[in-house]
């Protein structure tokens, strides 16, 4: 059995080599484990399908098998005098197309369609691990705390909440021995938010506009004199909008801020790590799988076309579900009130795994049923019960 020492080994490579999201990383170590796979010299020296059948994404699979070989080389340098030929530099990948516009990036962000047919989702389970599915309670639950943000902002916010809870829970079961980078104070002095009561540093996306701006016919005289001048008019925008905000990887920020990092590689306040939407997407949209005594087995062996669109099929039964029970307490509850409830709805629903580090990245069924019945009782229901 692995020791936690090796688990935060495997744990840290992964993060901070590979550069694989935190949250995502810890769901694949039970796999990794599971195939023998848990050091970075066995990594370098597996094909790179056989890890894409455990990250379930070509990039990532290939970005942990370069970083493993990376790791390995570097360690057979230092303990060889020998010289070791330099591999032959990489060619440029050639860049297609322009740069998508915000309003085009934000759509490219959309999730899958929610299903909101009640006599559906009660019949439900989507079987998965904890941090996706915190992942997927944040981001649906910021389109009711915070509904001026782009889909953008609510991936990288919800993400920042995923990996920062990741990393307390991986210092407390003893797999990861570094404190956390909030609890040392990094990011000092970026604004502070709340989500599912978890502080959260942030940067704002000051000009950032994801949306048509209204059109000149929309104010009326008064206000068109009042917005005279351009500076005028980007003041009233801003007060009429808050800026979009990007959630700050601190854990990044202090790796980079490392001793042995050069000064010049160094992050500094204008050029913050932060939890990018693109990857919080792709593994909310891979990480909600189907129980496996209700998977159908056909004659026809199940593609890689069908499983995913299979798993986006669960990811939109649960956003569904969510959405009903925030929006049964959404002209009920405060903003701050519905942040609070958000982290005590999810630990009622979640997984059951084993406790400490045996249950590490442990995945199980979750009911949609039991998430729709934390949905406010209606007034019929409260006047039967009485």
């Amino acid at each position: 059995m692995a020791s936690a020492g090796d688990l935060q080994a495997l744990l840290r490579f992964l993060s901070q080599d590979a550069k694989v999201p935190l949250a995502q990383a810890m769901g694949k170590i039970k796999e990794l484990q599971a195939a023998k796979l848990n050091t970075a010299s066995n990594l370098a020296g597996a094909n790179v399908d056989r890890l894409k059948t455990i990250f379930e994404d070509d990039k990532i699979a290939r970005q942990v098998l370069n970083a493993a070989k990376r790791v390995s080389k570097k360690r057979r340098s230092s303990e060889s005098s020998a010289s070791v030929p330099a591999p032959p530099p990489k060619k440029a990948k050639p860049v297609y197309g322009q740069p998508l516009s915000p309003a085009e990036f934000e759509a490219s962000l959309a999730l899958p369609e929610a299903e909101r047919d009640e006599t559906t989702l009660m019949g439900a389970v989507v079987y998965t691990n904890r941090a996706p599915l915190v992942l997927a309670f944040a981001v649906t639950l910021l389109k009711y705390t915070m509904p001026e943000q782009p889909i953008s902002s609510r991936l990288s916010l919800a993400q920042a909440v995923t990996s920062m809870n990741s990393k307390t829970k991986a210092v407390h079961i003893g797999i990861d021995r570094e404190k956390a980078a909030e609890d040392e104070g990094w990011g000092k002095g970026q604004p502070l938010i709340k989500v599912m009561t978890r502080e959260l540093r942030v940067m704002k996306r000051w000009g950032y506009e994801w949306e048509e701006p209204a059109t000149q016919s929309t104010f009326d005289s008064s206000t068109q004199e009042t917005l005279a001048s351009p500076q005028a008019t980007l003041a009233h925008e801003y007060a009429a909008k808050p800026p979009a905000l990007w959630g700050v990887d601190l854990e990044a920020l202090k790796k980079a801020s490392a001793p042995n990092i050069t000064t010049s590689n160094r992050s500094s306040l204008s050029d913050l790590p932060i939890y990018t939407a693109q990857s919080a997407r792709a593994y909310l949209i891979k990480a909600f799988d189907t129980p496996p005594d209700r998977k159908v087995v056909t004659s026809k062996k199940q593609t890689a076309k069908m499983t995913s669109a299979e798993k986006e099929r669960n990811l939109g039964l649960l956003l569904g579900a969510l959405e009903l029970l925030y929006e049964s307490w959404a002209n009920v509850l405060s903003k701050e009130d519905m942040d609070k409830r958000a982290w005590g709805w999810y630990v009622r629903v979640r997984p059951d795994v084993a406790t400490g580090a045996a249950g590490w990245g442990g995945k199980g069924n979750v009911k949609l049923a039991d998430i729709l019945e934390l949905r406010r009782p209606s007034d019929t229901v409260k006047a039967e019960a009485g």
